[in-house]
């Protein structure tokens, strides 16, 4: 039934293009297809598993933006709380000078006028780089930016949810990893999806994009442009426990993990949301905000982009759909309409996060769905 699928995957593992890759496809509620295919660690022959750990990196956003929206179900936060509110040091400026007000909206949404593009070394970490700073002090450093643009007026996608997430420690007094683990995971039976790495010798080691295959990436590794942004990685992150736990990059995880998430977003949100906050999170909440290159045919809502022209997207995806990645080389969507939840979590950046392997799967699977 899968077999353009099996193909594509196949194909890519053999050229080098993806290192290793475990891809899940559920319909109706039902895993249709998995594959775990090539290296966790090529050098060593360590081969991937199902239960492999990947980092998540922004894979890790709709995990906190659903513990955030699960507070707000509770009472214990409100969507237009304004951030300084809990973060009394975090207060960045427009252009002007002034200082204005920054809500948790503003932070879901991407909306709140900030940004990752700081360069290629900022003074502060965005979540995949490695420093020894707090919360505290890695935002206080943040709040010195300036506001790429007044709060509620525009869209770039950003450390919002990393600043979130410090939010979400500072009310529950706790750690994030508790945090999200107290609202959405143990709710929903996941294990070893975390801000810790649950067992090392599971943990996928990192491949970046190269000629003529990918190759191992070092312990740091700038890729990236002026025009595109840069991304600042750190694969040593993972084990450094005091570094701040980053609510937008990470979290370690399993694919199985994402796809419990995911399933939950496709039906009715519960255990951990309210029918009505499920249905809010998967909706267009940035009206008609220009997104930038990239986003033809998308709007967002409180977890993820959303399909909302598949002509204008130039997908075979249905109008309604969630989808996103995280850059270490994940991908993920979820097609309402037709019951689909689909997870690609591999060790190879950029590719598997927004390179060719993730047009070809998506195109692949639904010629096979189309064909059976």
């Amino acid at each position: 039934m899968f077999a353009r699928l099996d193909r594509v995957i196949d194909e890519a593992v053999s050229a080098g293009r993806i290192v290793g890759v475990v891809y899940l496809v559920a319909r109706d509620g039902e895993i249709v297809f998995a594959a775990e295919r090539g290296f966790a660690d090529r050098e060593d022959g360590r081969p991937v598993r199902r239960d492999t750990l990947f980092r998540l990196a922004s894979v890790t956003k709709p995990f906190v933006a659903a513990a955030a929206l699960a507070m707000m179900d509770r009472g214990l936060i409100g969507l237009d709380d304004p951030v300084s509110r809990y973060l009394p040091y975090f207060t960045p400026e427009l252009a002007d000078g002034s200082a204005p007000r920054i809500t948790l909206r503003h932070l879901l949404t991407h909306t709140a006028g900030l940004s990752y593009d700081y360069g290629a070394e900022p003074d502060f970490s965005d979540g995949l780089s490695d420093t020894d700073f707090d919360f505290e002090e890695n935002f206080t450093r943040l709040a010195r930016r300036k506001l790429k643009f007044a709060p509620g007026s525009g869209w770039e996608y950003s450390v919002a949810i990393d600043v979130l997430g410090a939010v979400l420690a500072r009310v529950e007094g706790t750690t994030l990893d508790e945090v999200v683990k107290r609202h959405v995971t143990a709710p929903l039976g996941i294990s070893d999806t975390s801000f810790h790495v649950a067992d090392r010798a599971r943990l996928a080691t990192a491949y970046a994009d190269a000629a003529p295959v990918a190759g191992r990436m070092p312990d740091r590794l700038v890729l990236g442009s002026d025009e595109m942004g840069y991304f600042n990685f750190a694969p040593g992150r993972a084990f450094n426990p005091k570094a701040f736990q980053s609510g937008g990059a990470g979290m370690i995880g399993t694919a199985d993990g994402v796809l419990r998430l995911l399933e939950t977003l496709r039906t009715d949100g519960a255990p951990i949301l309210r029918p009505e906050t499920r249905h809010a999170a998967i909706s267009n909440q940035v009206g008609t905000l220009d997104r930038g290159a990239g986003s033809d045919g998308q709007r967002f809502g409180f977890v993820s982009a959303i399909i909302d022209d598949p002509k204008l997207a130039s997908t075979p995806q249905s109008p309604g759909t969630l989808l996103w990645g995280g850059v270490y080389g994940n991908d993920w969507f979820v097609d309402i309409e037709r019951g689909l939840s689909v997870v690609s979590m591999s060790n190879t950046a950029l590719e598997g996060c927004n390179g060719q392997f993730t047009r070809d799967t998506r195109d692949a699977l639904y010629a096979d769905l189309a064909g059976a």
